[in-house]
């Protein structure tokens, strides 16, 4: 007679044995048509490759190269007739609109020497109202006046570029 603590126990059998490799060739296998199925992003982004993304990020970095080059004159063209900045807060001190924003951008890039500005988009949103959020971060880089030389300052934040389709293109609404 088997002793009690031994009755109610089910016999266990050896399976077939499944060499390591094979199991982790299956698995493998496995992640990698996962993989296939996930969507791929533009190089360099965390936005999902699409046409429409594509002329978006186009667009974005017409803008962002009129940064580094100071060229107040392109960074007009790609602002909206109705571009309205409210500087973040409740004060109407620093809102910017249309007409203010040349002597803003002048005035600011006046005090800086070389700008260095680069972007991860981050997200891109295609609203119901026709306006596209464009949500990144900026690295950047500037020269500025001294007390004895010019020193570099660098900014690192996240910011949303707001805007809206124009013709072939889009124009900025806010964000600059």
């Amino acid at each position: 007679m088997l002793p009690a603590s031994n009755m109610n126990r089910p016999t266990l059998r050896p399976g077939p044995r499944v060499p390591v490799r094979a199991t982790v060739a299956a698995l493998f296998g496995l992640a990698l048509g996962v993989s296939a199925c996930a969507p791929t992003n533009i190089p360099n982004t965390d936005v999902e490759d699409s046409s429409k993304n594509r002329k978006v990020v186009s667009f974005c970095e017409q803008y962002r190269h009129a940064v580094e080059e100071k060229n107040v004159g392109l960074l007009l063209k790609l602002a909206h007739e109705r571009y309205f900045e409210d500087g973040g807060n409740t004060s109407t001190d620093d809102d910017i609109d249309y007409s203010g924003l040349q002597q803003y951008l002048t005035s600011r890039f006046t005090t800086v020497g070389s700008i260095r500005y680069e972007i991860r988009y981050r997200r891109i949103t295609f609203r119901p109202d026709d306006r596209v959020y464009v949500d990144y971060t900026y690295s950047a880089s500037y020269k500025i006046p001294g007390v004895s030389r010019e020193e570099w300052r660098h900014t690192v934040a996240d910011n949303r570029l707001v805007l809206t389709p124009s013709g072939e293109g889009f124009k900025i609404l806010s964000g600059m």
